[in-house]
């Protein structure tokens, strides 16, 4: 990975933004910064401000791993193109499988962890997340939680993210998948992609078709991201760069 904010990194991002792209973001993590409590989190006046403006001039996506529902009234009433939650899979076009498997893991997940302190699961229709940010214990927290998936009765696929557990049903579409879809819908062949956690290396390892500009907020040597910021709050410098120099 290379610091994006470096001659080099800003010199590839004003080529790249030049021809016609889609900006796409996660949300947590990335336009608002990580809270304890997932409720309240939203983005900084600043970062609210550049992002009305870039929406208002570029066509921009949000994907994120809330629900669709949920994001909508975190943007700041920005102008946003195209909303997808649940991790990409709500781009898919027959939900109900989904659906059912994740209504299926929860019944399981509530038995196996009834009683668990500190952990809470997070039902967002067709995937789920199992908090554990407020467990005294993060490692019995996780020795439950990892217990408990193993007896879940559907295949599903478990992300680790920061103090959460991902729960998505095999099959559903991915952020890579949605970023995808994106592209094709807002006719373009390109797309810049900024999101901080395991669940967006789908998104940063998509290519060549559409060509992606990953960025990652904070560095890691294991992440597929071509870029990275040095922390949650130079997603402001970012979106303000872009605003500035994108092609329109």
């Amino acid at each position: 990975m290379k610091r994006l904010f470096s001659p080099e990194g800003l010199r590839a991002l004003d080529a790249f933004v030049a021809s016609p792209v889609l900006f796409a973001f996660d949300f947590d993590g990335t336009l608002a910064p990580l809270v304890d409590d997932r409720d309240a989190a939203v983005m900084r006046r600043d970062t609210a401000r550049w992002f009305c403006d870039l929406c208002a001039r570029l066509p921009v996506a949000v994907i994120t791993g809330r629900s669709a529902s949920d994001i909508a009234g975190r943007l700041g009433g920005a102008a946003v193109r195209y909303a997808v939650g649940n991790h990409g899979a709500e781009c898919g076009d027959d939900l109900a499988p989904f659906f059912e498997a994740s209504r299926r893991a929860r019944a399981s997940l509530s038995s196996s962890l009834a009683g668990v302190r500190g952990v809470s699961i997070e039902d967002k229709g067709t995937t789920l997340s199992v908090h554990y940010r407020d467990a005294t214990n993060a490692r019995a927290a996780r020795d439950a939680i990892a217990r408990a998936l193993r007896a879940v009765p559907v295949p599903v696929r478990v992300i680790p993210g920061k103090r959460v557990r991902s729960v998505v049903p095999v099959g559903a579409p991915h952020k890579g998948d949605a970023l995808r879809l994106l592209c094709a819908r807002a006719g373009v062949g390109a797309a810049l992609f900024v999101g901080d956690d395991v669940t967006d290396e789908d998104a940063f390892a998509v290519g060549p078709s559409p060509r992606v500009f990953s960025v990652r907020v904070g560095p890691s040597r294991r992440s597929r991201a071509a870029y990275f910021l040095e922390a949650q709050a130079d997603i402001d410098r970012l979106l303000a760069r872009i605003v500035t120099t994108a092609h329109t």
